[in-house]
């Protein structure tokens, strides 16, 4: 698909090269650090609302990046919120509109949408980040590819700007009224503000996914699990399939050697998979990663944070990327109200950071999940409850989607109708 043209004055520079005319820095009123699946659509929002961005990135684009690229509902919702989403079905990406899961003696399948936003996708990130920069750069944001930020300026106790280059250029100092670290887990924001961090955990496992062809997927989404193991397939771009499976972290250093050795072995675990994945064909290298999960503080005096730089949890669920587009939206609308003098930045910032951590439940579910431990005999038990009961089975693809909060799937009252159905079905 190619790119739609720019708007007059918008521009995006791939080396850092942008000054004013006289060769000063520019002043902007927002500098995100990062251009991926949250920073772009946080500068997109900004300048959309009137502000005047500056969004850079060590990375040029298209370009690739480790990621499961799941985009589930929510997600699948920003982008036509935002008019992307007809760019993205252009490219083609394939929809998934069936989300099952195999727990060895029985297996449920379920719709993970509503009937606003039915289907996930999974477009290759050298798609879907370029995509996300030229909607920046079509909103009149600044976008500069090949900046590598070296450090932040800091003035009494708040960050104004950014000293950084681009490839072969001499630093120089970029000031602004906010600066947002969208820039992942090792953020250079967050490693200067040090922020605050609360429901830590460590590392819970570790898994490796590569791209594999002949391995049709005809719209589903499906995950395995079998003790200490996990692994899931669904169809991205090109007629390849994700395939990912992993262990818990502490066994990482036990199965490094042999990364694909144990895959198939864990494959095995589900025979009619394994037959499946014996006839396709493997099409990249093993890509592979084991994070830590916690919520950061993401804001503070003259900067913010969003993505992965501010809230990050075992991928295991997929959720990185709606999150990304989550708080990409919330943060937007804070700085939006506090430059637009609507609210205070105290006010407004503490508003995104309480809207944000509302994700806490879910947060709990993908901790739990990432164990990779055997479901406990209560959750066996409303999971055998619920079969042939198809509204329940879509909701609980709902809770994996991140459409609806485990903490409503499992209330008290919402598993009492799931165990009553199944005594009224016995």
């Amino acid at each position: 698909m190619s790119p739609a043209r720019p708007p007059e004055g918008a521009h995006s520079l791939s080396e850092g090269q942008a000054r004013s005319a006289k060769g000063a820095p520019v002043s902007h009123d927002v500098i995100v650090i990062g251009a991926r699946c949250a920073g772009s659509p946080t500068a997109m929002l900004l300048a959309r609302a009137g502000h005047k961005v500056l969004c850079v990135d060590s990375a040029t684009f298209p370009s690739d990046t480790l990621s499961t690229h799941l985009i589930h509902p929510p997600g699948v919702a920003a982008l036509a919120r935002w008019g992307l989403l007809e760019r993205l079905l252009a490219t083609p990406c394939p929809p998934i509109d069936t989300y099952a899961f195999d727990f060895g003696p029985f297996a449920l399948a379920g719709r993970p949408g509503t009937p606003e936003s039915p289907v996930a996708y999974a477009p290759r990130r050298t798609v879907l980040d370029k995509l996300l920069v030229d909607a920046a750069v079509e909103a009149g944001a600044e976008v500069r590819e090949g900046y590598t930020v070296e450090r932040l300026v800091v003035d009494n106790g708040r960050v104004t700007g950014v000293v950084g280059s681009g490839k072969g250029g001499a630093p120089a100092t970029e000031h602004a009224r906010f600066v947002v670290g969208a820039d992942g887990r090792q953020s250079i924001v967050a490693r200067t503000v040090i922020p605050d961090e609360y429901h830590k955990r460590p590392p819970l496992c570790c898994a490796y996914y590569s791209y594999w062809s002949g391995l049709p997927m005809h719209g589903r989404f499906e995950a395995y699990v079998r003790p200490v193991r996990g692994f899931a397939v669904w169809p991205t771009q090109d007629d390849l399939t994700l395939v990912i499976g992993g262990w818990p972290f502490a066994q990482l250093a036990d199965h490094k050697s042999d990364i694909e050795g144990e895959l198939m072995k864990a494959f095995e675990l589900a025979p009619s998979f394994a037959e499946r994945i014996r006839g396709a064909r493997r099409e990249s290298r093993f890509f592979g990663a084991a994070v830590p999960n916690y919520f950061r503080k993401p804001w503070g005096p003259g900067w913010a944070l969003v993505g992965d730089a501010g809230y990050n949890k075992d991928f295991i669920t997929a959720q990185g990327i709606q999150d990304a587009f989550r708080d990409a939206e919330l943060c937007a609308t804070a700085l939006d109200e506090t430059l637009s003098e609507r609210a205070t930045y105290d006010d407004a910032m503490a508003r995104y950071q309480r809207t944000r951590d509302n994700a806490l439940p879910m947060y709990e579910f993908t901790c739990e999940f990432a164990k990779l431990e055997p479901p406990p005999p209560e959750l066996q038990q409303l999971l055998l409850a619920m079969r042939g009961n198809q509204p329940a089975i879509d909701a609980f693809a709902r809770v994996n989607a991140g459409v609806m909060s485990p903490a409503e799937f499992f209330s008290e009252s919402h598993t009492a109708q799931i165990f009553a159905h199944a005594a009224a079905h016995a």
